[in-house]
């Protein structure tokens, strides 16, 4: 999977898993990194494996390697 290059036009997307679950928001897009407000149903166990365990209280960081497509209506990731 290739790194994609996220940008402003992103924000306000659903993010979405592999099987086409919402599991967030894109609320800020900073350098080409995505910033997303997680569901409240979003599992500890996607989280991990995302990396976001180390994100701020609100808002989870989310760069183009862990990204398989970008729509006009949301991103998808490849996990």
């Amino acid at each position: 999977m290739e790194d994609v290059t996220l940008s402003d036009a992103d924000e306000g997307k659903k993010v979405v898993n592999a099987s086409g679950d919402s599991i967030g928001r894109v609320v800020e897009v900073r350098g080409g990194t995505a910033h997303v407000d997680p569901d409240p149903g979003l599992t500890s166990t996607i989280m991990s494996k995302l990396g976001w365990s180390d994100g701020d209280e609100e808002t989870y960081r989310l760069d183009g390697s862990n990204v398989e497509t970008v729509t006009d209506d949301e991103i998808r990731l490849g996990l």
